[in-house]
């Protein structure tokens, strides 16, 4: 077994010269929020759920982005509603959310 059940990472890049990235559509807070939320419920730590900072995920055009693994499901996501769906359909349910998912 792995050392976490899950890893969420949300990419953080800040781009240059104002081209579209994560970073200006509010990552780093839905980031903050989401991994509040994993300590609140309890399912931080090892065994649990670990929320990480990203650099580019390199894929810029669809963000802002997370993805989340062992699963390697891809999110894209518009604001904290759509985080806490992601925490409580996919990683406390166990199931995607189809209406997030980026394509593989």
């Amino acid at each position: 077994m792995s050392y976490y059940r899950h890893h969420l990472f949300f990419c953080l890049n800040e781009r240059e010269e104002g081209r579209r990235c994560c970073h200006q559509q509010g990552a780093a807070d839905a980031r903050a929020y989401a991994k509040a939320r994993i300590k609140e419920l309890g399912l931080d730590g090892p065994g649990g759920v670990r929320v990480n900072a990203a650099g580019c995920l390199n894929r810029c055009a669809l963000g802002p982005v997370a993805v989340l693994y062992p699963q390697g499901v891809w999110y894209s996501y518009a604001s904290r509603e759509d985080v806490e769906e992601i925490v409580q359909q996919h990683i406390v349910k166990g199931e995607p959310v189809e209406r997030l998912r980026l394509p593989d």
